[in-house]
């Protein structure tokens, strides 16, 4: 199976479904640009989540925005898109756990 690195790497974009976009912004505070940056900083950690994968795979990443925000995202990838599925702040132990501050 390949590396989700190789596959993130392949991916030309984001798909976002209506209503999680606006369940993000309105609950979690995240706006989908925000979501999208921590692919594009480091460092970023990404995990398997075999408990919640059904009919495809799911996939967290712990990482920061640009604004040094330490976000937690839910997603999967469908094609050669990014479907962020949940985005929010990390919680204490995620931050202790992945080395990550509030700025």
């Amino acid at each position: 199976m390949e590396s989700i690195l190789t596959r993130l790497a392949a991916c030309e974009g984001f798909d976002w479904d209506n209503g999680n976009r606006s369940k993000n912004q309105e609950q979690h505070g995240v706006a989908c640009a925000e979501a999208e940056e921590i692919f594009f900083t480091r460092p970023l950690y990404l995990l398997e989540d075999n408990r919640h994968s059904g009919s495809e795979e799911r996939l967290h990443a712990f990482g920061v925005t640009s604004s040094a925000r330490p976000l937690a995202l839910t997603f999967t990838i469908r094609g050669k898109r990014i479907r962020i599925i949940s985005a929010r702040d990390q919680n204490r132990k995620e931050m202790k756990q992945y080395g990550f501050q509030r700025a």
